[in-house]
């Protein structure tokens, strides 16, 4: 595999993020992304109830799975790596800097995911612990009113981490009072986005059973930025995986799972990782 560095790398950073990149898609193209910023996303909606196992309602359960080899990168807070981190060394983490919870609704206001942590508090935090901090991630919601906002803190933390060898990961979400239509258009102009920030990675939400061929647009826009889809919420393991083979056919570059896995028993969920990663890298 041969890993892109963008040019905004320094020379000194360069081995230190190919090294990174190379950790988080095992020395491949394709990132297996697990998702855990859901803590503060969601409250405990997705940790308690009806089909979810009650394993999920501790906070460890989340770095259980992590801990699973075959999982390329666990993306949560920086506080919650700090409270459980020194148990699970093994992990390869991504920083999410920004969180909103889901209270506000959009009918009420605009989302804004606002910044939390910076770049500076990400490099000192892992000089301290000397955990395998590989990564950042932002959440950004185009046509929100407070997207000039988000786009400028996008745009500081992908340079920033850039200059530090970190690979940087974008959650592009279009929401607001001004999206009307989840086109393919828009999806494209959301990978395009990404691209034009200058991230590694985005993020992007397709809806289940939806026309794949939708993201091929996307993908073209999206350029040398990986295209990773979002899992949602838990489905059949079938299902997942019969649309994560879907999806990847268009181009994509792999999938960020959280609900279809941290819902599931650390023993299902470690399974279900294989099968995952099985598609993802092979």
């Amino acid at each position: 595999m041969k890993c892109f560095v963008p040019a905004d790398i320094p020379s000194q950073a360069t081995q230190l993020f190919r090294k990174n990149y190379e950790l988080i898609t095992h020395k491949s193209n394709n990132l297996f992304l697990f998702a855990g910023d859901q803590k503060i996303e969601h409250l405990n909606n997705d940790f308690f109830g009806e089909g979810i196992t009650e394993e999920a309602a501790s906070p460890q359960h989340l770095f259980a799975i992590a801990n699973n080899y075959s999982i390329g990168a666990f993306a949560t807070q920086l506080g919650f790596i700090a409270r459980y981190g020194a148990q699970y060394s093994k992990i390869n983490y991504i920083v999410k800097l920004n969180s909103k919870t889901n209270l506000v609704k959009t009918e009420h206001h605009d989302p804004i995911s606002q910044q939390l942590w910076t770049v500076f508090d990400v490099m000192r935090f892992k000089k301290n612990s000397g955990l395998k901090i590989c990564g950042v991630g932002y959440t950004l919601y185009l046509g929100s009113e407070y997207e000039p906002i988000m786009l400028q803190e996008a745009a500081q933390i992908i340079n920033n981490a850039h200059q530090e060898g970190l690979a940087t990961i974008l959650w592009i979400y279009p929401r607001g009072k001004a999206v009307k239509d989840y086109s393919p258009e828009l999806l494209a102009g959301a990978a395009g986005a990404a691209n034009a920030l200058g991230a590694d990675f985005v993020k992007l939400h397709i809806p289940r059973h939806a026309d794949y061929n939708d993201l091929i647009p996307a993908v073209k826009a999206a350029g040398n930025t990986k295209i990773i889809v979002s899992g949602g919420e838990k489905v059949d393991e079938e299902l997942f995986l019969k649309d994560l083979e879907d999806q990847l056919q268009k181009g994509t570059s792999g999938t960020a799972v959280g609900r279809n896995l941290f819902q599931r028993s650390v023993r299902e969920a470690t399974s279900f990782a294989e099968k995952i990663a099985n598609i993802v890298y092979k």
